[in-house]
């Protein structure tokens, strides 16, 4: 039954360890077993029976909000990609007139790339004042 408590303390990685948390362990790896036992009692292998037992528990969801452990916030990225869109996309008009510059001078070509390129900030401005008013 070792594969059943690797199994649980994988799921209680992200949880604090403390007298209530080891308690809760102890208490479902004893349910598992029992459940396995219940199975292979049933016919089925011990292997069968494990993987069956451990896949019925499912997550531990409500479990974690019963403990009080309270998910990692997620940053907010939206500035960071609003910043590197400006830098990039103004990297790239510069290369583009660059290259329209020293290779044909006569001719004007470049806004057509630069007018799609500009829809790359525009799309991450408006992600982040989105993610901005929300807040």
């Amino acid at each position: 039954m070792k594969k059943i408590k690797n199994h649980i303390d994988e799921l209680f990685k992200d949880i604090p360890r403390n007298k209530e948390t080891e308690m809760v362990k102890q208490e479902i790896i004893q349910n598992l077993e029992e459940k396995v036992f219940y199975l292979m009692d049933q016919g089925k292998e011990q292997e069968d029976a494990i993987n069956k037992a451990i896949v019925e528990f499912g997550d531990i969801e409500d479990l974690k909000k019963e403990l009080g452990v309270k998910e990692p916030q997620k940053k907010n990225m939206a500035k960071l990609n609003l910043e590197f869109s400006i830098w990039g996309s103004g990297l790239i008009i510069v290369f583009f007139i660059f290259i329209n510059l020293y290779y044909t001078p006569h001719t004007i070509w470049a806004i057509y790339p630069i007018f799609a390129i500009l829809w790359w900030p525009l799309s991450m401005y408006f992600v982040w004042s989105r993610k901005k008013w929300s807040e």
